[in-house]
């Protein structure tokens, strides 16, 4: 304000009764000259202005027109109109230059729109900060109150939710132990026809994948890339022999995928032959001869699920009508022998720890190829060319031929490490000196690390057939001589 032309100092402003300043040439509250000081007209109403109490920014009604404090006008200029009230503008405006929105008194802490203290303070937002603390809300936040305080659930016009608050929503409790838990949400319980009770995502079947690990022994069986199921199976085991002294087994089975159910002949088959020779090894029977009986009791279970009906004939319609039937292969160490036993194309070799030495392959494939071999119509590299190389040729099952299990006795004169086998394996690695590489040098320390590598060789390759492979390290002190080997 202008300092200049002072004039006596009036109790009231003659336009609104407002006390000026002292020295004031317009009222600062509706902007009259004062130094005019003219007399009140009567027929003028006084306006009255109420200042809105100092809370924090209040939220504006509905704006008017912001008014600008009037000008000073000359003594004999009329009287000038009486302002609106000045409200605060808003802080933004959208593309038509109407202000935003006004703020809920829900949006001010502790009061309302009036400056009042609330009775109970406004609920949090779904989008406040997580340091803001839990109150009641028409959204039903959890609060420690009694029941008769809380708001009604359409106190505030909103739609009940269609699902309930998961911040109420009772804790899904966790599966009592030994219960198969979902891998998608990893709480809810998988109901026997291998679905998520919690969130319904069907469970990968167990034999997609297997591991174990036994002492010195481990297997690691894979689905693959290109089957829709892991039609192979293993066993592995260790028991002792009647003078205390350890022995290993370890099993290996191929579902032949042209037959019905391979998946259920595999697994019949493996543990069967592990069974017998955990029983027959304890009571002396030599580990050879133990092997044998162990194929015989294999191909008896397997030729035991062709008499079994595994379901209704609908449901089996759609299904081969060949009896089940699988290859095995076998390996025991006991009492310093390595004992191998097959039928069908599954394999066993021998990879020395000194890799100067040379590896070897223990089987012989009952195959198409193996045959034409054998019989000098062709040499291995024409004969496994040839379409027709892996039809096997011997197999365990009801429809196969006289029953030929073959067995082999072996005395290494050094450490070494025993593969157990399937083709969808060895097809990457099929001479013995590719074999020998694909293992890895430690093998024989981490058998289970040494077996997940060679399946990670199959799968790199291509993964076209299921994968599964048996690792036995096979530890003895240096003899000097040659290794003795007895084929039946």
């Amino acid at each position: 304000m202008s300092e200049s032309h002072q004039q006596p100092a009036l109790a009231r402003c003659p336009g609104c009764e407002e006390p000026p300043a002292s020295g004031d040439l317009y009222c600062g509250a509706c902007g009259y000259d004062l130094s005019a000081v003219p007399a009140r007209p009567d027929d003028r109403p006084t306006l009255a202005i109420t200042v809105p109490p100092a809370v924090p920014p209040a939220p504006a009604p509905s704006p008017a027109a912001a008014v600008p404090p009037t000008a000073p006008h000359a003594p004999d200029a009329p009287t000038p109109p009486a302002p609106a009230v000045q409200w605060p503008a808003a802080s933004e405006t959208d593309s038509s230059d109407v202000p935003v929105p006004v703020h809920r008194a829900t949006d001010l802490p502790g009061t309302d729109s009036g400056g009042k203290p609330l009775l109970a303070t406004p609920g949090a937002h779904h989008d406040d900060p997580p340091t803001t603390p839990p109150v009641r809300h028409d959204d039903r936040a959890v609060v420690a109150e009694p029941a008769t305080t809380a708001v009604p659930p359409d106190a505030s016009g909103d739609f009940a939710l269609a699902a309930p608050d998961p911040r109420t929503a009772e804790p899904t409790p966790t599966p009592a132990a030994g219960t198969k838990v979902c891998v998608a949400c990893r709480s809810g319980r998988v109901d026997p026809d291998g679905y998520c009770e919690n969130c319904g995502h069907a469970q990968p079947r167990e034999r997609d994948h297997m591991e174990q690990e036994l002492g010195s022994v481990a297997a690691v069986s894979d689905r693959g890339l290109r089957h829709h199921r892991n039609e192979d199976s293993f066993a592995v085991s260790s028991t002792a022999l009647p003078d205390g002294s350890p022995a290993v087994v370890a099993i290996v089975c191929d579902g032949v995928s042209s037959a019905s159910r391979p998946d259920e002949a595999s697994a019949a088959a493996a543990s069967a032959a592990n069974e017998a020779l955990l029983e027959s090894l304890p009571r002396g029977t030599h580990p050879q001869q133990a092997m044998h009986e162990a194929i015989v009791a294999a191909s008896e279970a397997v030729n035991a699920l062709a008499q079994d009906p595994p379901g209704s004939a609908e449901h089996e319609a759609h299904r081969h009508q060949n009896a089940p039937a699988c290859t095995l292969v076998g390996a025991i160490m006991a009492g310093g022998l390595l004992v191998v036993g097959w039928v069908g194309d599954s394999r066993v070799y021998w990879v020395p720890d000194d890799r100067t030495g040379p590896p070897a392959r223990l089987t012989e494939d009952d195959s198409w190829a193996a045959q034409m071999v054998a019989a000098g119509l062709m040499n291995e590299a024409e004969a496994y060319a040839d379409e027709r190389a892996h039809a096997i040729t011997g197999w365990l099952g009801a429809d196969s031929y006289e029953l030929e299990p073959h067995t082999a006795s072996f005395k290494p004169d050094r450490p070494g490490l025993v593969v157990v086998c399937t083709d969808g394996l060895w097809n990457y690695a099929e001479s013995a000196e590719e074999m020998a590489a694909a293992v890895p040098p430690e093998a024989h320390r981490r058998p289970l690390h040494g077996a997940q590598v060679l399946v990670g060789h199959a799968l790199d390759g291509g993964g076209h057939d299921n994968v599964t492979v048996a690792l036995l390290p096979f530890a003895v002190e240096p003899q000097g001589a040659g290794s003795a080997c007895t084929t039946v």
